[in-house]
């Protein structure tokens, strides 16, 4: 009776302790369009901050609540945002593409120059119109000038 008391609890033990050392199942995210399919959480944490730092939004700003689930339904298309979202995505990866060697990964630290979010955004949800129209002293903006005419 000890013996077998004895071989089940250290059979237990054992399957205990090889479970606690097993990696958890990565977490597979629902309806990615343009992020890869394999991002695993920190890499899709760190795009995520991005965007919330460029844009000074939030996740709802993207995303929306279930109020059923009482918790963000991250996989929904429900919000306008989410989508427009996707579409600067594209064009950002078109342009970093042509102008910038970008090889695809949106979580790496570039030391080089790359159109970001923030490029255009600078953390204002609304992207600025660059550059500013000039301003008259104590007027409202200058008009646009035209190059005088060459005398032939």
């Amino acid at each position: 009776m000890k013996k077998s008391f004895l071989l089940v609890t250290t059979f237990a033990v054992l399957i205990a302790s090889s479970l606690a050392f097993t990696n958890a199942e990565e977490v597979r995210y629902k309806n990615l369009k343009v992020l890869p399919k394999k991002i695993n959480k920190e890499e899709m944490d760190v795009v995520m901050k991005h965007f919330t730092a460029s844009l000074g939004v939030k996740c709802n700003h993207c995303h929306v609540y279930n109020q059923e689930a009482k918790a963000m339904d991250f996989a929904s298309d429900a919000n306008e945002h989410k989508l427009t979202a996707r579409e600067m995505m594209k064009m950002t990866q078109k342009l970093n593409k042509k102008y910038f060697e970008w090889k695809g990964d949106w979580t790496a630290v570039k030391d080089k120059l790359e159109v970001t979010c923030y490029t255009c955004h600078g953390g204002k949800k609304e992207p600025s119109s660059w550059p500013p129209a000039p301003q008259r002293p104590g007027g409202p903006a200058a008009p646009a000038t035209t190059p005088p005419a060459t005398q032939q």
